[in-house]
């Protein structure tokens, strides 16, 4: 299983000291079955724990995301700034979706290079 995380959603991340211990944990869970909330055409929607406050008070994280094969984070917010996504963007996620996760190993490799997205890394 690779992740990766969006330029954008990187930048959220490192605002708000997110790290990639976090990310790897919230896929752990989603690899589980422990899906906060599954929004379709493997987009999924993740809660990430802010730092001494617990999942319920953190952060959502919009995930691209295929069991066994690869997670990408491509959007992130606070519940408190923002309660959902659109159905505007869902529909746009899921598109993209539709295009990435398709994506060779090779082809990934290919954004990571040209900065497009950033591999997680995984935990110890």
């Amino acid at each position: 299983m690779r992740l990766f995380k969006s330029k954008a959603f990187g930048r959220f991340a490192r605002s708000q000291g997110i790290t990639d211990d976090d990310l790897c944990e919230a896929i752990e869970r989603a690899e589980k079955g422990l899906i906060d909330a599954n929004l379709g055409g493997h987009v999924i929607k993740q809660r990430i724990a802010r730092d001494g406050e617990g999942k319920s008070g953190g952060f959502r994280s919009i995930i691209f995301f295929k069991a066994g094969d690869k997670a990408i984070f491509v959007h992130g917010f606070e519940k408190s700034a923002q309660a959902n996504i659109s159905t505007v963007e869902l529909r746009e996620y899921k598109a993209a979706a539709k295009i990435i996760l398709k994506y060779s190993d090779e082809q990934m490799n290919t954004a990571v290079a040209s900065g497009a997205f950033v591999e997680v890394k995984k935990r110890k």
